[in-house]
């Protein structure tokens, strides 16, 4: 086993234990998603999905300008860990040049989606955050800010995406060599591309909840491999990563256009803003990528002999995670 090898077992204990921390507030971090409709009579539908625990949802709240008035009562219910409310307000003048905030949301780790729908069926879409919780409504989005959006949209989608990491991560346990490492992150990037757009597109119409157990089911079959190559017995993912690299990217290509499709593209921009999400993903995993390499690179000065087990552990609780992800999406389905 290489030096650089056990290293990277060891950096995976490390980030597993940081996706059990993770996983242990992943209620907190899930994004909540709010929806603007304008209609030319000034009326606004709002339209808000916040996450929730039990019967009690989070302290998140939309905030519109003062000129908006609601329209009768608000219709609201609790379903799957997640509120969903529904409300009319009338807005005297619009809401084009106005701030929108959403309330509480600095004291959490939630993400907010925003999308506003026009009536000449443009549409405007933002991802708030504590750090930053409002947003201005605009007349229309120029191309400038449609690239930037989604190009965030795709950079933090990915860098959230703990299972996309774990595959990644388990596949460059396997990968030695610079070349055959750019040719499997290669072969993956082309078939997330595909599927993504080919789904965003409706071009295909593949069913989420399964798509997302399957992903988690790549990930238990690459951890065999890890196990299988640490006792002498390499797999196909070892003799041939790319390919299971393209196999497997063809399924989290869906799961991203399942992000995707929750937030929309805006109709008088699809391409574009479908081009620079996929950039974004990129962007994000290579960011991940290239950390990893650091953090191996660091450790060759620091760790002369990393015990022979490290590699085994990263397998066995890469594998575990997995297989509960598996078994939490498939009883998801009823």
């Amino acid at each position: 086993m290489s030096i650089a090898w056990r290293i990277l077992t060891l950096i995976t204990v490390i980030f597993l234990t940081g996706i059990f921390v993770v996983e242990a507030h992943a209620d907190e971090s899930r994004p909540a998603y709010l929806q603007l409709t304008l209609e030319e009579s000034d009326k606004v539908s709002l339209l808000f999905k916040v996450p929730a625990m039990g019967n009690k949802r989070f302290g998140l709240y939309p905030s519109l300008p003062q000129n908006c008035v609601a329209v009768g009562a608000p219709v609201s219910y609790i379903n799957n860990n997640a509120y969903t409310e529904r409300a009319s307000f009338q807005c005297k003048g619009g809401i084009t040049g106005q701030t929108i905030g959403i309330d509480g949301l600095s004291g959490t780790m939630t993400d907010v989606l925003v999308r506003v729908e026009r009536p000449d069926g443009t549409t405007q879409v933002a991802r708030l955050t504590p750090a930053s919780p409002t947003f201005v409504v605009t007349a229309s989005p120029d191309m400038a800010t449609v690239a930037t959006t989604y190009l965030k949209f795709g950079t933090a989608h990915i860098l959230s995406g703990n299972d996309h990491l774990l595959f990644v991560l388990a596949l460059l346990i396997l990968v030695t060599g610079t070349r055959t490492l750019i040719w499997t992150i290669t072969a993956f990037t082309v078939a997330h591309s595909i599927t993504l757009a080919a789904a965003t597109l409706g071009l295909v119409n593949v069913p989420q909840a399964p798509v997302e157990a399957v992903i988690a089911l790549s990930i238990v079959f690459v951890a065999s491999e890890i196990i299988h190559a640490s006792n002498g017995k390499p797999g196909l993912t070892q003799r041939r990563p790319w390919v299971i690299a393209f196999t497997f990217g063809l399924l989290h290509g869906f799961g991203f256009a399942g992000a995707l499709t929750e937030v929309g593209l805006p109709e008088q921009a699809v391409p574009l803003a479908l081009l620079f999400f996929n950039l974004g993903v990129e962007i994000g995993q290579l960011m991940f990528v290239g950390a990893i390499l650091v953090l191996i690179a660091l450790g060759k000065y620091l760790i002369k002999s990393p015990p022979q087990w490290t590699s085994s552990v990263a397998a066995y609780m890469i594998g575990i995670i997995a297989s509960f992800w598996t078994i939490e999406r498939i009883f998801s389905f009823w």
